[in-house]
């Protein structure tokens, strides 16, 4: 008896640690680990054992001193029937005291009682701040608790109450379920949504481009000797854009030159000799036309040399990506080289992916996003649209939308990139939200 006088002495001044340490649990398994462990220095039991009250049932949280058993083992199967008459012999909310001789519990529960538990245990029930109980405490020991500590401990009792209270209200609300009304309910909210007319919409990578350009392409076989104008420099009309390689040209035009000198030479002496020769006279007519034949082939050569170099057909932009791409590149008759773009006309280029593609018609709205001003979008209409999807530069399959740029404000300078949305017509939401889905599953379903 001393020594259980004596070693509560020293954690009755650690009574209020106790408290703390239950104030600062996250969680119902921290603090039943708690309740079932620390109050062993002071109450000397044999085991401790944290129940929580579900219904008319009871779940076992914690056991003091090892891990907690399975739940199919015999120990647990007899522990959840015997505290449910173990709970009807309480009387009130305070603690008890509970001899196995005292009571004498049926055969189903002494059975086990004799096995596993010692003469009595002291139950202490935890009620929550609704009246309600939320579980219970079971100190499974010889002999009742001395009676002064009984009264020291029933702070601690309330601090642990409303510990659980706290905890189990959060876990409430963490796993509430809805029930059969709930989800009628949002079934029927979910379907009102599905009916409310919205705006179908799509985006698209989108390119500021001219509405009135002029394709500059190679007049000529030949190779590009020279760019004579940057990316986006200003040109007039007449300015010269590029040039051609001439070596080969110039070569076969002072061949030709040479040929069409001693045409003319032949030609020449077979007419001094027909005035006393007859027979030179027939040869005339073939000189005649061999002469003119390569005068012809010169005047063609030459002509193409004049085609080398490249002007500009008309005021604008020379628009076109770098000079290193095109300098001593081969190109052939009707190649575009670059473009010639009207700066005053600026127009939306949209490059709309078969897979985004939506129902538009010419004059639907479109606001464009620049890269470079995302502030700043600019509105249009929608001015023509492709026939057909053609794959693109990034080997993607888009139609190809031309887009007027509306009112005079805002960016526009050619070349700039973003991304364009487009409006279509009002659609049910349910249809918006599964018209890909359901597209996809007509082409994976085939039907």
């Amino acid at each position: 008896m001393n020594d259980r006088v004596q070693l509560p002495a020293q954690l009755l001044l650690n009574l209020g640690a106790l408290r703390d340490k239950a104030l600062s649990a996250d969680t119902l398994n921290t603090l039943a680990f708690s309740m079932a462990n620390d109050l062993y220095p002071l109450l000397q039991f044999r085991q401790a054992l944290v129940l929580a009250q579900r219904g008319e049932s009871f779940e076992l949280l914690c056991v003091s001193g090892l891990a907690k058993p399975q739940d199919d083992s015999p120990y647990l199967v007899w522990l959840r029937r015997s505290a449910r008459w173990l709970a009807k012999q309480l009387h009130g909310n305070e603690p008890q005291w509970l001899s196995r001789d005292a009571l004498k519990p049926p055969a189903e529960v002494a059975d086990g009682w004799t096995e596993w538990w010692p003469a009595g245990v002291w139950c202490v029930p935890l009620q929550g701040r609704n009246g309600k109980r939320l579980g219970l405490i079971l100190f499974l020991m010889d002999a009742p608790p001395l009676e002064p500590l009984q009264p020291l401990l029933q702070g601690l009792w309330q601090t642990w109450a409303y510990c659980w209270s706290t905890l189990t209200g959060q876990r409430r609300l963490t796993s509430w379920r809805p029930g059969r009304r709930h989800a009628l309910l949002a079934l029927a909210l979910m379907g009102a949504l599905a009916l409310l007319p919205v705006r179908q919409t799509a985006l698209a990578p989108a390119e500021i481009v001219s509405r009135e350009a002029k394709i500059v392409s190679s007049p000529i076989d030949g190779v590009i000797a020279q760019m004579l104008v940057r990316p986006n420099q200003a040109v007039e009309a007449g300015t010269p854009l590029f040039t051609l390689d001439e070596t080969t040209l110039r070569s076969r035009a002072e061949v030709l030159s040479r040929e069409v000198a001693v045409a003319d030479a032949e030609l020449l002496a077979a007419s001094q000799r027909a005035f006393d020769n007859p027979q030179s006279k027939s040869e005339l007519t073939v000189l005649n036309g061999k002469a003119q034949q390569r005068r012809s082939e010169w005047a063609a050569v030459t002509a193409q040399l004049a085609r080398t170099h490249v002007v500009s057909p008309r005021a604008g932009v020379a628009v076109y990506s770098d000079p290193n791409d095109w300098i001593g590149k081969p190109v052939v008759t009707g190649e575009r080289i670059l473009q010639v773009a009207d700066p005053a006309q600026p127009a939306m280029l949209v490059q709309l992916p078969v897979a985004d593609a939506i129902a538009l018609e010419v004059g639907a709205p479109v606001t464009l996003y620049l890269t470079a001003y995302p502030l700043e979008p600019l509105e249009g209409k929608i001015l023509e649209t492709s026939y057909q999807a053609r794959s693109t530069d990034e080997s993607v399959v888009a139609y190809r939308l031309l887009v007027s740029i509306e009112g005079d404000g805002g960016p526009r300078r050619l070349g700039l990139h973003g991304t364009a949305k487009l409006y279509g017509e009002r659609v049910i939401l349910g249809y918006y939200l599964l018209r890909r889905p359901i597209a996809a599953a007509r082409a994976w379903l085939g039907w």
